[in-house]
């Protein structure tokens, strides 16, 4: 019987909205883009024609570059803007900012920005395709989506595994993200931080807060870290960094409990020291970079899907 599974969705605001379905289908179209990367010439003409704006109101490396490199190996032209270069520094609101490029007929546009739901505002004022690249402390979903496609391809499935994410839960929207896509693939998720650092809803999410980070770990399949989010808090919510890193830094004796094969992420960028050694960061277990690898591919599909171009030759 012929599949009849379409992706639906116009827009990717968050893992939230996605199924189970969704989420495979995202990957696996990942892994056939994943091959152009390692080609001599990195270039198919998917998006050929097509106008993609990254829009970005906070500081990104990885993630601006890996939507700008996804867009420009599917031949799509590229258009990058930076909050301190537009007229958001004269005082344009965000609505008359999106008007403007909708006026320039955009066919994505990427956005970034520090105010949680600023994505979704956007796709009542904009016809062209809302790709949400971090908003607030809400969601990050293509992060999510490349550290699912990242395990993936290390255990073959994501069901029954057991995922510790250690470090400042309540501000980080990879936490959020990843604990609703890992749940929703039959993963076991467990969080571990300070009390300042762990939101009150978190276990309606579907994560286990464990007691400690050794907890956490205990046996599991993957260990992920955290970046500090300290641009989110007013005051700080730790005594100090070297505090943190002796009870939640991830180190080669915590590591010790989790399973001998276990994979250790971090989203990135990391504080060697503090929230992860630099001999594990750089160890045998880490997947780190390949994450980096992963998210060129994922955002190629997003950029494919969304663009309705299923079925276009590569």
């Amino acid at each position: 019987m012929k599949n009849s599974y379409q992706f639906q969705h116009r827009h990717i605001l968050g893992i939230e909205q996605l199924s189970t379905t969704d989420i495979i289908h995202i990957l696996d179209i990942a892994l056939s883009f994943k091959e152009i990367s390692t080609r001599s010439i990195k270039k198919v003409p998917t998006l050929k024609g097509k106008t993609i704006i990254n829009f970005f109101f906070e500081p990104s490396t990885r993630t601006r570059l890996s939507f700008e490199i996804a867009a420009k190996r599917m031949s799509a032209d590229t258009f990058n803007i930076a909050a301190s270069t537009s007229s958001a520094q004269k005082g344009e609101t965000l609505i008359d900012t999106a008007r403007n490029l909708e006026a320039m007929n955009p066919d994505i546009i990427i956005l970034r920005h520090g105010s949680s739901g600023a994505p979704a505002l956007l796709t009542r004022y904009v016809t062209a395709g809302i790709i949400n690249a971090g908003d607030g402390t809400h969601e990050h979903p293509s992060q999510a989506l490349l550290d699912m496609m990242t395990v993936r391809d290390h255990k073959k499935s994501l069901e029954g595994l057991k995922i510790a994410i250690i470090g400042d839960i309540a501000h980080s929207r990879v936490a959020h993200s990843n604990i609703l896509g890992f749940t929703k693939m039959g993963a076991d998720v467990h969080v571990a931080g300070p009390a300042t650092f762990m939101p009150p809803h978190v276990d309606t999410l579907g994560a286990t807060v464990a007691a400690s980070v050794k907890e956490a770990v205990t046996d599991a399949d993957v260990v992920m870290a955290l970046r500090i989010q300290k641009e989110r808090q007013d005051d700080p919510l730790i005594p100090s960094l070297r505090e943190y890193a002796q009870f939640y830094g991830i180190n080669k004796s915590i590591l010790k409990h989790a399973k001998p094969d276990v994979l250790v992420m971090h989203p990135g960028p990391i504080n060697r020291g503090v929230e992860m050694n630099p001999d594990v960061a750089d160890g045998e277990a880490s997947v780190i970079l390949e994450q980096v690898t992963n998210g060129v591919a994922i955002r190629m599909a997003l950029l494919y899907l969304v663009m309705g171009t299923q079925g276009a030759e590569v």
